[in-house]
């Protein structure tokens, strides 16, 4: 087989494989599947250490798979435009806090409430203002660290970049948030009860409207820095203000 030697896929992956869109969805299948199975017995009590591993491995495909030109061409280059950084982040933060209105206006104190869901992954915090700050802190860090890292580098960058040689801009992008959106199901939507799963309706979809809502966020702030740092930016902020809004409205 002759290989193309200025393929963005690193030597020894190009025989099997291209930056397009049957990779992208192979990726999709494997990665998000596994995902999704691990957040599902995490939720069931197994604990949130077992993901960790997933949004490692997913920040570190660019950097296995694709060589510094492929890399450049899924946005790992420097932010060309630091002033939309601002604009990008207070729109992600508006968007979580609206999202945190629906459910405590709709579901505050049941099983609907989306953010109280996720708090029940959390560590027990403790009852003392001091221990308290020192909890949000570790877990405000988790939380802007892994997950948004892991999924911006997977899914603005080497699945969006994959699909959009098959389904063009604005098709990656609505593909890549379907994704996104339906990935974080595992997280709330389908719950644990304690003696068995059940699946909200109408919670599930607020739920998954807003995560599709923010991956299309996310996308617009790579488009506008020029960059998928950008993306990476925008998602840590997002999940900054989920994480205060938890422990200043939940828990």
């Amino acid at each position: 087989m002759t290989v193309d030697p200025a393929s963005p896929i690193r030597a020894p992956f190009r025989g099997v494989m291209n930056l397009n869109a049957a990779t992208a969805w192979v990726l999709v299948v494997l990665f998000c599947g596994v995902r999704f199975g691990l957040v599902m017995l995490a939720n069931a009590g197994a604990g949130f250490g077992l993901v960790t591993p997933v949004f490692i491995l997913m920040a570190l495909l660019p950097f296995i798979l694709l060589t510094r030109a492929g890399r450049q061409r899924i946005g790992l280059v420097r932010v060309a435009r630091p002033g939309f950084l601002v604009l990008a982040a207070s729109l992600a933060a508006g968007l979580c806090i609206a999202l945190g209105l629906v459910f405590q206006a709709l579901y505050a104190g049941t099983p609907g409430d989306a953010f109280g869901y996720v708090a029940r992954g959390y560590p027990p915090v403790p009852d003392d203002p001091n221990g308290r700050l020192i909890m949000f802190g570790v877990v405000a860090a988790m939380s802007m660290l892994f997950s948004p890292i892991g999924e911006e580098l997977f899914f603005r960058g080497l699945i969006h970049e994959g699909f959009r040689t098959r389904y063009g801009e604005a098709g990656a992008s609505v593909l890549d948030a379907s994704t996104f959106a339906l990935v974080h199901l595992s997280h709330f939507g389908l719950i644990w009860t304690g003696i068995g799963w059940s699946f909200l309706p109408m919670p599930a979809l607020i739920w998954a409207a807003g995560m599709f809502a923010a991956a299309l966020l996310f996308s617009w702030a790579r488009r506008l820095t020029g960059s998928l740092w950008g993306a990476v930016l925008t998602h840590m902020v997002f999940n900054l203000v989920m994480t205060a809004w938890i422990f200043l409205v939940v828990i």
